[in-house]
């Protein structure tokens, strides 16, 4: 079944660690940390001294998704935060091989994420070096988007695209996952599902997150 990982980008930042806490306790399975300069995309984030300070509130897995250009310049400071999955750009990262081994070098699981216009066929000389490939189903910089038509068919591409090439790596995907589309996402191949404003929009994040595992859990319906 796939994993659910709560975006702490749509959380209330007054009480980020209040919030951590209480998405984990709700049944999050991840931590999704969306980190932004406000050059790549135009949003400015959390840097690896608030990430440190939040490792500190779950001990669930710390997937931090750096939309920053020259992301080679803080591996090793979100490496010393807590990061457990990195995450950076092929449009940001000039020397993309260097980059993932700089992230395996720390230890990290490394991670390649696309922009919803970027052609996947970009990734595949990288995939068999990578953990995680990330496809965004918005364009990045801001939470609560609405997912791109489409992309369901960029997923299912992007399942192909893994198995035939390597299939120990996941597929994540970020970008308006809701209730209403949790399973049509998942069953076009997602292994991680973020979310964000679908389940800090909410008041009670259990069942939010409770909700979209009884979906993702249920047997498949099939029309006659």
């Amino acid at each position: 079944m796939a994993m659910i990982a709560p975006s702490i980008l749509s959380a209330d930042g007054s009480r980020l660690g209040e919030e951590i806490a209480a998405v984990t306790a709700a049944g999050g399975d991840w931590i999704h940390v969306d980190v932004m300069d406000g050059h790549f995309v135009p949003n400015l984030t959390l840097g690896p001294g608030l990430v440190g300070a939040l490792r500190k509130t779950t001990a669930l897995p710390f997937d931090v998704h750096l939309m920053i250009e020259a992301p080679e310049r803080f591996i090793d400071a979100f490496a010393e935060a807590g990061a457990d999955w990195l995450t950076v750009h092929v449009e940001a990262a000039a020397h993309l091989h260097r980059v993932v081994g700089m992230i395996r070098e720390r230890g990290l699981k490394a991670g390649v994420s696309l922009n919803p216009a970027t052609p996947l066929a970009l990734v595949e000389p990288i995939l068999s070096e990578i953990d995680l490939l990330l496809v965004m189903t918005v364009n990045p910089g801001f939470g609560g988007q609405t997912f791109i038509e489409g992309s369901l068919a960029r997923i299912r591409q992007a399942r192909e695209m893994i198995d035939r090439i390597a299939p120990s790596v996941l597929l994540e995907v970020d970008g308006g996952v809701t209730l209403q589309n949790v399973r049509a996402v998942a069953d076009a191949g997602a292994d991680v599902l973020v979310a964000g404003s679908a389940i800090f929009g909410g008041g009670d994040y259990g069942k939010t997150i409770g909700t979209m595992k009884s979906l993702l859990a249920a047997p498949p319906t099939f029309r006659v």
